[in-house]
């Protein structure tokens, strides 16, 4: 029998990573030959490159801008020639089927699978899909949802609800591990506080001027961001990462409470631990807004309490931080009424059967 091949794509987040790192060893045990598509530079090549038996390509890639900025003006040319390599490569690899997480390097991946006649399937995590996505969903045979809300935003006929795609592996942490990790015991709650995979300096700022205070009540683990560590800050309690790959499970296994941004499938992997959690959406300023709708959407279901970023001061972030600690059995509560859909089980089948 042939074997089979996939080519997966997404990058510029971690966020537009993630559930391809959860689908792809479901694909290898498939027997499966497996391909990935990023950029030179981006998160996606560290994220992705170390994983055997899975082959990375690099293609050239615009970001996109929603701003008026002089590279504007190359990002055409980028997408353009991303797309021709990303057509060398299809027509190389001959892959069944192409998987889209979305971001910047997907579109020209996308658009050049339709050009190849392989089907592609596109999975939007936000409340609202992002401009890549939008611009590669005509190219798309399926578009697949996170959340029920966002299928009214996308193509009528290609729509699919399917709910959150979790890693596997974040279930299988070790408590031991985790409190190793940390140099923390059992005496004290663990918050786990992360800005994302480029970390947010204003949170940052605030967790460390009020250390005192927190390690009163709290053990903390920071994921402050690559090149964010304070190697001057040594106190009991407090431990700094920048980022958290392969023990990430082991600190979840350890944690009472989550204070990070309000990205689609970080806030979605809280819930299906069971993590209360204090979201802190980038601002509209910075982002598109869609971490703000997806912040407001758990805050609504009682899954998470939200502090704004122009709302976000010392004395805000304090308080919030000991309101979800009172509030977490009641946040707990709401939390186990959500029931996983198997997910991945559907995403992998509507994959196979494009």
């Amino acid at each position: 029998m042939k074997q089979k091949t996939i080519v997966f794509t997404g990058g510029g987040t971690a966020g537009h990573v993630v559930v391809n790192l959860a689908l792809i060893p479901e694909f290898l045990k498939d027997g499966w030959t497996v391909h990935y598509i990023g950029s030179h530079k981006g998160i996606e090549r560290q994220l992705i490159e170390p994983l055997d038996q899975v082959t990375y390509h690099s293609i050239s890639t615009g970001k996109l801008r929603r701003y008026f900025d002089k590279e504007n003006f190359k990002d055409p040319f980028r997408v353009a020639k991303g797309t021709l390599q990303a057509i060398r490569l299809l027509r190389k690899l001959k892959p069944q089927v192409v998987f889209s997480k979305g971001g910047f390097v997907a579109v020209p991946v996308v658009t050049a699978a339709k050009l190849c006649r392989i089907p592609a399937v596109i999975h939007e995590s936000d409340y609202t899909p992002g401009l890549a996505n939008k611009l590669a969903f005509p190219f798309a045979k399926k578009v697949l949802a996170t959340f029920p809300e966002t299928v009214k935003y996308l193509p009528e006929k290609k729509a699919e609800w399917v709910g959150a795609v979790i890693r596997d592996e974040l279930f299988q942490g070790s408590r031991t591990k985790g409190f190793e990790r940390c140099k923390f015991n059992n005496q004290k709650p663990v918050v786990l506080i992360m800005g994302g995979s480029s970390g947010s300096q204003k949170l940052n700022d605030i967790i460390r001027k009020n250390l005192p205070h927190l390690l009163k009540s709290f053990q903390i683990i920071h994921i402050c961001g690559i090149g964010k560590v304070d190697q001057s800050i040594q106190e009991k309690g407090y431990c700094q990462f920048e980022y958290v790959k392969d023990d990430l499970k082991h600190l979840f296994s350890v944690t009472d409470l989550v204070v990070s941004r309000a990205g689609a499938n970080s806030i979605f992997e809280f819930l299906a631990l069971r993590k209360p959690m204090l979201l802190i959406p980038l601002s509209r300023q910075a982002s598109r807004g869609d971490q703000i709708v997806n912040a407001e959407s758990f805050k609504k279901q009682g899954y998470a309490r939200v502090l704004e970023e122009e709302e976000l001061t010392e004395t805000n972030f304090i308080k919030e931080l000991e309101n979800l600690w009172k509030e977490k059995d009641d946040i707990l509560t709401k939390m186990e009424s959500f029931k996983s859909e198997k997910s991945k089980e559907k995403v992998i089948e509507i994959i196979k059967n494009a």
